[in-house]
């Protein structure tokens, strides 16, 4: 089995004890234009292996970091969710901070929904994305990657999303209707990212939702829907580790790599996972 970050790990840092547990789900169901999500946790895993330990100013594998086997996958969607949810609540349960690869960012329901299960308390979801996934359902389907924000919204779980540059009419709706907390790309790029705060009132508990596909395509054309106009990498981390000052992290995931062949984009999601584990 892959591990994340095996080629730096100590032993005892790759233990069940670690504080970090990667939950890969290779999942590919709803993607609506390019393919090749379920090769993404993979390839992250593969990637990390070239990683240094050390990210910025900090060193999260002493915590340790403990890579669980993937997710089955050949299953219905809510039975997926359901599995992940089942994932991501023991982690929770002990103590442990759940990092999810993915995969199609459908995936984040049974994530979420594992986490809030666990922790029984407000969580919030900070989501950086090119789009706002929230349409009632899309192609049929209410378990898409398209409607995964919507879902959560409509269990109560309150959402700030950042770098979003497409979106639809129902969508904009439905930013009114749940009070969506939203700064898009455009304003993002053209500002200063350190001056965007959450509202006073959301929750002190987050989960981060990372697409890759809310940095431009310069950086990480290695996904199934790149929309121009994004956030560079430095400015994504930075708007994370910026909402997270004064509340805490309690997971994770990051979704939607599409491999293509250039090892460039692998190594920059792995980074990324890296670089989120350092702002927990």
């Amino acid at each position: 089995m892959s591990i994340f970050l095996d080629s730096e790990l100590t032993t005892s840092e790759r233990t069940e004890d670690a504080r970090f547990r990667v939950i890969p789900v290779p999942l590919e169901r709803t993607v609506s234009y390019g393919s090749g999500t379920a090769n993404g946790p993979e390839a992250i895993i593969e990637a990390s292996n070239e990683l240094e330990r050390i990210t910025g100013h900090a060193e999260p594998c002493v915590e340790g970091i403990f890579t669980e086997k993937p997710i089955d996958c050949d299953a219905a969607l809510p039975e997926i969710m359901e599995r992940l949810a089942q994932r991501t609540e023991a982690a929770i349960r002990a103590g442990k901070v759940p990092v999810t690869l993915g995969g199609e960012h459908s995936l984040s329901f049974g994530a979420v929904m594992g986490v809030a299960r666990a922790l029984n308390q407000p969580i919030g979801i900070v989501q950086i994305d090119a789009h706002a996934d929230l349409r009632n359902a899309y192609q049929g389907e209410k378990h898409s990657h398209a409607s995964v924000m919507h879902l959560l919204a409509e269990e109560g779980i309150q959402l700030a999303q950042f770098g979003v540059r497409a979106f639809s009419t129902e969508e904009a709706q439905s930013r009114l209707k749940n009070r969506i907390f939203h700064v898009d790309a455009e304003e993002l790029v053209t500002g200063n990212i350190h001056s965007v705060d959450l509202p006073e009132d959301f929750p002190e508990l987050i989960y981060v939702s990372f697409d890759v596909d809310g940095l431009d395509p310069s950086q990480m054309p290695a996904t199934g829907t790149p929309v121009p106009g994004g956030l560079g990498y430095y400015q994504a981390l930075h708007l994370v580790e910026h909402a997270l000052k004064g509340r805490k992290c309690v997971g994770f995931d990051v979704v939607e790599l599409a491999p293509d062949g250039n090892a460039a984009w692998d190594f920059t999601a792995a980074q990324i996972v890296y670089r989120l584990m350092a702002a927990c």
